[in-house]
């Protein structure tokens, strides 16, 4: 047992745990516990118990991103302020400021990266899980010999799930080739438009005037094709695994955009305009939506209003 195995024991027996209660529940019902449905649908299973867990963490994680992406033009100030100043006690004060900056609002920029950061270990668990029972080794807890010996001989459209891409490429089986591979696409897809949706509804218009927001953008076109790198190198069980977590992503996401918008931005007076025509929205709401709406002069930034100021606009 190497030292990321050892690290990774309780999480892997809890992955087990978790493998062993849906196999047991669709084996209860009737359903083949060797067949590839089997599994695929445990391994659904247990991205719907993981991602249930960590719903509380990723709804700070929004909140999070909210609040970098508003303080973005605060930021740029301190950094211009100290710009060409390479003294220690220049760089001093502006990590001082920054932090300030970051404590007053309440965030870190490593806040955003805490759901992957939880997730990537359940990953690895998952795959050192699968990976012993594809080499017919028994698991830590739940993992036992029949329950190996179950997955070995699960299969989907005639592909094995503990096949990866370069074994499938090299044994001629077509069939895990074609599905990982449409796995990959979808999975880059996935990963583009859950960005997409951040990046054109869920940002108010100061925001997409920061330097942030720009690097943002390009970072948008490059990270949905390191699942390139995931596609070819894991099982499919386990890219079946990151697939439908990403799926659930997509769909909180569209959720959370929809209900809790980033102020000042185009989902933002969508559902502002949702609730305007259903008359739920306040006099102070109503002012701050049209105060939004206004057409901005040319080259000058619009800047998210609240109720108050839109009030005192309105006095």
């Amino acid at each position: 047992m190497d030292f990321f195995e050892t690290i990774l024991w309780p999480l892997r027996w809890l992955v087990e745990l978790v493998l062993w209660a849906w196999h047991w529940l669709f084996t209860a019902m009737g359903m083949d516990p060797a067949s590839g449905v089997t599994w695929v649908l445990s391994i659904i299973g247990l991205v719907v118990v993981v991602r249930s867990a960590l719903i509380p963490v990723m709804v700070r994680q929004i909140k999070s991103q909210r609040r970098m992406m508003e303080i973005a033009p605060e930021l740029k100030k301190v950094q211009d302020k100290y710009r060409g100043k390479k003294d220690q006690f220049s760089r001093e004060a502006m990590s001082r400021e920054t932090m300030a900056l970051y404590k007053k609002h309440g965030t870190n920029p490593f806040a955003s990266c805490l759901p992957i950061l939880i997730q990537m270990p359940i990953f690895f668990s998952l795959f050192y899980v699968l990976r012993h029972a594809a080499e017919n080794k028994t698991g830590i807890g739940f993992m036992t010999q029949d329950l190996t010996e179950s997955f070995n001989a699960a299969s989907i459209f005639g592909a094995p799930l503990k096949m990866n891409f370069t074994q499938g490429w090299e044994t001629g089986n077509w069939m895990v080739v074609a599905l990982l591979g449409a796995i990959m696409v979808l999975m880059i897809a996935s990963q583009f438009f859950t960005q997409l949706q951040i990046m054109s509804k869920n940002v108010s218009d100061e925001t997409k005037n920061s330097p942030m927001y720009r690097q943002q953008k390009i970072l948008l076109y490059i990270i949905p094709f390191a699942f390139l790198f995931s596609g070819v190198a894991f099982p499919l069980a386990l890219n079946i695994y990151w697939f439908s977590s990403n799926l659930w992503t997509m769909g909180q996401q569209f959720i959370v955009i929809r209900s809790m918008p980033t102020p000042g931005s185009d989902a933002w007076r969508a559902r502002q305009a949702r609730l305007k025509a259903k008359g739920k929205l306040t006099d102070d709401e109503v002012r701050a939506l049209e105060v939004s709406e206004q057409p901005k002069p040319q080259g000058q930034r619009q800047q998210p209003v609240s109720a108050k100021r839109a009030k005192k606009k309105k006095k």
